[in-house]
């Protein structure tokens, strides 16, 4: 897949209100067939809201929402058989076992009696419901209801899948379990699109980061760029050398100015250097070379937590700085 590759999804201008409360504010990004990102924000940042729009359930007040080039809101009967959501709650039907449920959603889609029997045995294949289709649902753990809600968003083979909170709850085996099947969904060519509010379990799943905060996204690219990109102090080192200690290492950042010790763990210390320009980077670490015995030195890769709030700080600090102290008001003026 390509950065050329045409988008599956285009959001653009959406917005949503709840009375005074504006949930979603002017959001606009794409998704390109095939990719699988991320949705990450905190509790009540607007996820399930976007969610929602997506998957036609709820009417945007403005803005747009195209899908293959269909727009969501004037077409929904015809991208609704792209579309397979997955909500972040489960209502289990009572007195009713894993295969019915599956048999009762693969009619309600219009699955045909001639491929009925072979649809639904797929997808409880797929899921690992095997040993379990005859289980009342109510019996059923965390995880393998997650799994069957999985299987029911499945039964379409729609080619988005909008999935909701799919892991919270979930022990670590069952995190395990549902990431390798994100992964299967991603190499059958299926388009995800995860929420979490734990950065770290879409880490692994998701090869691209949409950041919503307070209704408004804040960010949205692709994960390597994220976590290798320079912060506003520079660009972070991992650097090692060679000796038991690393005091000599320690002392030569104090003394030369730009650099700032950010954590030290075992051989390894973490620096950040203040210039983000590339002839002085790598004249600092010519220099670091030929003083130490540098064994090795590498870019630092950020974890998500320490993207999320540099994003975040970097976006309080914009408003503030747009006018400065010196100036004064407009009403200050008058």
């Amino acid at each position: 897949m390509t950065m050329s590759t045409p988008p599956l999804l285009e959001v653009s201008g959406l917005s949503k209100s709840f009375g005074t409360l504006k949930a979603v504010n002017n959001a606009t990004f794409r998704i390109r067939q095939g990719q699988v990102v991320g949705l990450i924000g905190a509790n009540g940042a607007g996820k399930t809201t976007v969610m929602r729009m997506l998957a036609t359930l709820d009417m945007p007040d403005s803005g747009h929402i195209r899908i293959n080039g269909t727009d969501v809101v004037d077409h929904p009967e015809l991208v609704r058989p792209l579309i397979g959501w997955m909500p972040d709650y489960f209502h289990p039907y009572k007195n009713t076992s894993v295969r019915e449920y599956l048999d009762f959603f693969a009619r309600a889609y219009g699955i045909t009696r001639e491929r009925l029997l072979d649809t639904v045995d797929e997808v409880i294949d797929f899921t690992e419901l095997g040993g379990l289709q005859d289980q009342m649902i109510n019996k059923l753990s965390k995880g393998q209801t997650q799994r069957l809600c999985l299987a029911r968003t499945l039964i379409s083979d729609a080619q988005f899948l909008i999935l909701d909170e799919p892991a919270a709850g979930l022990d670590p085996k069952a995190r395990i379990e549902f990431k390798n099947l994100v992964h299967l969904l991603k190499a059958r060519g299926k388009t995800l699109l995860i929420s979490s509010h734990i950065l770290s379990e879409l880490g692994e799943m998701c090869d691209s980061l949409i950041f919503m905060d307070a209704g408004s996204i804040v960010h949205d690219g692709d994960m390597e760029d994220l976590l290798h990109r320079q912060t506003e102090s520079g660009y972070a080192f991992e650097i090692r050398t060679a000796g038991d200690t690393t005091a000599p290492l320690e002392e030569w950042l104090a003394l030369h100015q730009g650099w700032n010790v950010r954590s030290v763990q075992k051989q390894v210390v973490v620096a950040t250097f203040a210039s983000c320009e590339p002839d002085a980077v790598a004249a600092e670490l010519r220099q670091l070379c030929r003083d130490l015995p540098v064994i090795d030195f590498h870019r630092s890769e950020r974890r998500l937590e320490e993207a999320f709030v540099d994003i975040l700080i970097h976006r309080d600090q914009e408003p503030a700085t747009a006018v400065s102290p010196e100036t004064p008001s407009t009403t200050t003026a008058l």
